[in-house]
């Protein structure tokens, strides 16, 4: 499977990343360019999707980015793990629902490899872990499809500043806190997007 992984150590800009992304697309429709999956990490930003709305905002105080991937209003920042892509469906069915499922087991067997048990929902998309009788999320995922290419991916919280999030509603859902990876199990989490990657490639070969 010809896919080109890359893995930046320093953050990356936001807009430079998605501006990154849209050029592979075309770069991949004209037969020019490969298939992408990025480990990376982003500045502070809040970024909004198609589908959020502003009472979503609850500071209004903050700059907001409004991005074109599926999904509401999130967070991402330092000690968040940003996982992109830029996949063919093309080649995989053009099955959308399947490549969700894809992407959630990646993130479940992943941190089952950590010794974290971690589930997805069917009213809430996104990873989620209980903790003391509570559902956390651990995981959002952020998906928009252009003629066929999957793109934007999935973010998860490792030691994120959590109380950036209490300046929206993240995700649009009010009645669910969000948790670090740190605080369930802190342990060494370097190889975490190395391990993402590993499974990411075998689970789309199937």
């Amino acid at each position: 499977m010809n896919i080109e992984v890359k893995n930046s150590k320093k953050p990356i800009e936001y807009v430079k990343a998605i501006k990154f992304l849209e050029e592979r697309i075309d770069n991949i429709l004209n037969k020019e360019g490969r298939e992408l999956i990025w480990i990376l990490e982003h500045p502070s930003v809040y970024t909004a999707g198609t589908n959020y709305k502003e009472n979503e905002i609850l500071d209004k105080t903050i700059n907001v980015y409004k991005t074109n991937r599926g999904g509401k209003i999130t967070y991402h920042g330092p000690g968040q793990l940003i996982c992109y892509f830029v996949l063919d469906l093309n080649k995989r069915n053009r099955d959308i629902r399947k490549f969700l499922n894809i992407i959630e087991n990646t993130i479940i067997e992943t941190l089952k490899e950590y010794k974290i048990i971690s589930s997805s929902d069917n009213k809430n998309i996104g990873i989620w872990i209980k903790q003391n009788k509570k559902i956390k999320k651990i995981g959002a995922i952020g998906i928009r499809v252009k003629k066929w290419i999957a793109y934007h991916g999935f973010s998860i919280n490792i030691r994120t500043d959590l109380r950036k999030y209490k300046k929206i509603i993240p995700c649009g859902i009010n009645n669910k806190d969000l948790i670090n990876l740190c605080s369930i199990r802190n342990v060494d989490y370097n190889r975490l997007g190395e391990k993402l990657t590993k499974n990411f490639i075998n689970n789309l070969k199937n």
